[in-house]
């Protein structure tokens, strides 16, 4: 973990931030929960969460007052989750790949080519099994409210184009800390190299990583397509954004003000969904205009060599389950 001059790691940094802004708690007759995540402001996720708090605000008449700190200002994805499980910070946004780290169901999210087009993703999500998913960090005191578009993930490359998966063969490619990424580039044979968010730009500018894979809009608003000049539309996976609130936050809430909080995140789904489609077009034709190559490869082709990854995680019976009832979702 990184540390600062005086020699404060990184999360204590934040604790002592936000131990300056307050947690959770009331100014007069108004409660402000603090919102922190990694994704810049010129993002469709920051904007929704953005919206969110502007809808809070109306639905409670000012007595609920939701704080955005956008671009890694308080914590990287899995910091502001540790500090959402020991009630330093109320609420985050992650990716649902960070999740599986806390809740080993959202592992199925990140298999491959597991839905069949965005229609079947958000029938899913939508739905009991998206709820299921929702709930099942409450252990680890993390409680999921609603799940965000994040479209689809492909690959993209420095100086190698990827047009069919023997293209990886070698290639060090950034991955979440997710297990299932990285058991997908090694299906490839890419070799997985986490690395936090906020280091790829230079990662991959100096050569550290030779590629990366993410969904349009943020391969175009991270700059990345300075630097990685080739996109390939293999379309992976499709592994959504998770809004949650830590456990400790939520029960300092009463029930009014979770109605409004749970009521002002549906209206920011529906807005968020919306951004995201005008979003990826713009990114698309940005990036092409920008001079990047863009691949359409023949997708049969990675979901051949990525079949094994669907058995060698369905390891118990109710994964097995899981993963079925998806598949069978909308039929």
């Amino acid at each position: 973990m990184k540390r600062n001059k005086g020699g404060l790691s990184g999360i204590g940094l934040v604790l002592v931030i936000l131990g300056a802004l307050g947690g959770c708690g009331s100014k007069s007759d108004e409660r402000v929960i603090r919102l922190g995540h990694g994704l810049g402001t010129s993002h469709p996720v920051h904007a929704a969460l953005e919206y969110m708090a502007e809808r809070v605000r109306v639905r409670s008449g000012g007595r609920l007052r939701v704080e955005v700190y956008p671009a890694e200002q308080l914590c990287s994805e899995r910091e502001c989750l540790e500090l959402l499980q020991i009630g330093s910070l109320d609420m985050t946004k992650v990716s649902a790949s960070v999740m599986e780290n806390f809740a080993p169901s959202f592992r199925v999210l990140g298999l491959p080519y597991l839905f069949r087009d965005s229609a079947h993703e958000r029938f899913v999500l939508d739905g009991e099994i998206g709820q299921r998913l929702l709930e099942a960090a409450r252990p680890q005191r993390l409680l999921g409210l609603a799940f965000y578009d994040a479209g689809s993930r492909s690959f993209y490359t420095r100086s190698t184009p990827i047009r069919g998966p023997g293209d990886l063969e070698g290639l060090k490619i950034r991955t979440q800390e997710s297990p299932t990424a990285m058991a997908l580039v090694r299906a490839l044979g890419g070799a997985p190299t986490p690395l936090a968010w906020g280091e790829l730009y230079s990662a991959l500018q100096q050569g550290v990583v030779d590629g990366a894979e993410n969904n349009p809009a943020s391969f175009y608003l991270s700059g990345h397509f300075e630097v990685a000049r080739f996109l390939t539309l293999d379309e992976h996976t499709r592994v959504p954004d998770v809004l949650l609130i830590g456990t400790a936050a939520w029960g300092r809430l009463d029930s009014a003000e979770r109605a409004w909080l749970r009521g002002a995140t549906r209206d920011s789904v529906s807005r968020q969904r919306t951004l995201w489609q005008e979003h990826r077009e713009r990114a698309l034709a940005a990036v092409e205009a920008a001079g990047v190559t863009i691949i359409r490869p023949d997708k049969s082709l990675f979901i051949e060599r990525t079949e094994g990854i669907m058995g060698n995680f369905a390891d118990s019976e109710e994964f097995r389950g899981l993963l079925g009832s998806i598949r069978n979702a909308g039929d």
